[in-house]
């Protein structure tokens, strides 16, 4: 018995995952206030701004969680996902550096390592996605938990745990940033492989048909 045709269901971009990154998007520009405010080391404002920091970074892990859960994975998510991580981590390195806490070469390094990264996903998504590894999820919690030990007022005495995670945090983005360019590097070689075996038309099975003899005039007249 044969099957009939299968319904592939078309999946709202009208989601809670999507809400809840355009909630993080949202956040980032009342981040950036908070922790501007002022001279920007007043702790009745560093503390607001950590908490939003926090709250803005739990709803990327909870998006992805709910979309791959529930299979509400969409295009508008794929786009906006990367942008308001982007926007909130930058933000968070902009404002730390104009502050003078955290050096602008770590800064420089962090956002050209995440915007090369991300451009050059849509660069070769035609060829194929790269997923997240593990690596990836490394990094990012890494950059997250430094960045809010940065941002929080805590004592001088937790200095040495900044520095240390603020390290590995770097360490990561390097590491995993070259990673990802011997991933796409690969994506895309395979790609062109691809696009070639289908321009090459396949080669012809059937042997040539022997030249004909010429007829054979005793049957031809005979008949």
């Amino acid at each position: 018995m044969t099957s009939g045709p299968r319904v592939v269901r078309r999946v709202s971009a009208w989601n809670l995952p999507n809400a809840l990154t355009g909630l993080r998007l949202a956040l980032v520009p009342v981040f950036a206030w908070l922790l501007l405010h002022g001279s920007g080391d007043s702790p009745q404002w560093r503390w607001p701004a950590a908490a939003t920091f926090a709250m803005a970074v739990f709803t990327d892990r909870l998006d992805g969680d709910i979309a791959r859960r529930r299979g509400l994975v969409t295009d508008v998510g794929k786009i906006a996902d990367p942008i308001a991580d982007k926007a909130l981590i930058g933000t968070a390195l902009v404002g730390l550096s104009l502050l003078g806490e955290l050096p602008w070469w770590v800064t420089l390094v962090i956002l050209v390592r995440e915007i090369g990264i991300t451009v050059m996903r849509f660069v070769v998504i035609r060829h194929g996605i790269m997923p997240a590894g593990r690596g990836g999820k490394a990094k990012t919690a890494a950059q997250a938990l430094a960045l809010l030990l940065y941002l929080a007022p805590l004592p001088s005495s937790v200095d040495p745990v900044r520095v240390a995670v603020l390290a590995l945090a770097v360490a990561l983005t390097l590491v995993t940033g070259a990673d990802y360019v011997v991933q796409a590097a690969r994506l895309r070689a395979a790609g062109k492989r691809a696009e070639r075996a289908r321009e090459t038309p396949p080669a012809s099975t059937s042997m040539a048909a022997p030249d004909s003899c010429p007829p054979d005039t005793d049957h031809a007249e005979a008949s």
